[in-house]
């Protein structure tokens, strides 16, 4: 796994380093004391199609905190938070982080992280091909999905919006919600323009939007809330409508 260690602590960073240097599978691409930093690292790999596997993000750092470059990643980086105070893995569990660990960090505790990024990785690939092999968007506005063991033809201008309920999808129409097995990442890529994704839990159809503010939109009489990391997209798709 292609690795990146983020740490303002130059002390935390060598730790750090000399744990991946003894683990085989692990192949450490940067070492930042910033999370600005590590941003232009993360952007360069992915461009450069050498995408990060693993991050080990501290949380208390300048101008950007960890959970902050966290919740910009999407869900093909396995995020490890390795921090002084435990008071932040609430949040980062709710951001779906693989693990939380608490300074300072011995080796076996180490181990322990890499094994369960490891199997969150492998388990998202697997969620993929299968979304693959079962989820077909059609050139006439309509998609063949996998529901309950049978395929449902779903036309796209009748889904309002679009849910994540953990491991599986809900599709929101006038007539029925329709759950897949699927994740949003593999969602948003298959949808048409018509759709906006506003939260990471949420996908709109923009035309179904009633009504809309920063914080959120009303949407076949629902308010879902807006997010602030999707906020300026939803924004300025609305100003082109």
């Amino acid at each position: 796994m292609r690795c990146l260690i983020v740490d303002d602590d130059a002390l935390a960073r060598a730790v750090l380093e000399r744990y991946v240097s003894r683990y085989d599978t692990l192949d450490l691409i940067g070492s930042c004391e910033s999370a600005l930093d590590a941003a232009d690292v993360l952007t360069r790999e992915r461009e450069a199609a050498r995408p990060i596997d693993l991050a080990f993000f501290d949380v208390e750092m300048p101008e950007l905190s960890g959970l902050d470059l966290a919740r910009s990643l999407g869900e093909n980086v396995q995020v490890v938070i390795v921090s002084g105070k435990e008071e932040y893995a609430p949040e980062a569990f709710d951001l779906a982080v693989a693990d939380y660990i608490v300074k300072p960090v011995d080796y076996a505790r180490f181990v322990r992280s890499v094994e369960r990024a490891r199997l969150l990785a492998s388990a998202v690939q697997e969620d993929v091909a299968h979304e693959e092999a079962t989820t077909e968007v059609l050139q006439d506005g309509h998609v063949f999905v996998r529901s309950e063991g049978r395929f449902v033809r779903v036309n796209l201008q009748d889904v309002a919006w679009v849910e994540a309920q953990k491991d599986y999808v809900v599709l929101h129409t006038p007539e029925q919600d329709i759950t897949i097995h699927a994740t949003m990442k593999a969602m948003e890529e298959r949808l048409p323009d018509a759709f906006v994704r506003i939260h990471r839990s949420t996908i709109v159809r923009l035309d179904q939007i009633k009504d809309a503010s920063e914080s959120a939109v009303v949407v076949a009489g629902v308010e879902l809330p807006v997010s602030s990391t999707y906020r300026q997209e939803l924004l300025g798709r609305l100003r082109t409508l």
